[in-house]
């Protein structure tokens, strides 16, 4: 994940759209699999739809599962 670090901006295609949030295949990283989750959504905000290409920030990652979490640049909007 050090091509990941904190603050890294990042793009990608929802691959997944679990209730929790939604899951993103990040464009030229193909082992790394980013969450935006609703707990970092604000209020008014809403979730992409499933094959929608977004863009967010890296705020954390985990080295266990190849997993970034993601804040994303639609909900600064929001803020």
């Amino acid at each position: 994940m050090s091509a990941l670090p904190a603050g890294t901006r990042v793009t990608g295609q929802v691959v997944a759209c679990p209730p929790f949030g939604v899951f993103l295949r990040i464009d030229d990283v193909p082992d790394a699999l980013g969450l935006a989750d609703i707990g970092s959504m604000p209020a008014g905000a809403s979730l992409p739809a499933l094959g929608a290409r977004i863009s967010g920030e890296v705020v954390w990652h985990t080295d266990h599962n190849h997993q970034v979490r993601i804040r994303l640049s639609e909900w600064l909007d929001h803020s």
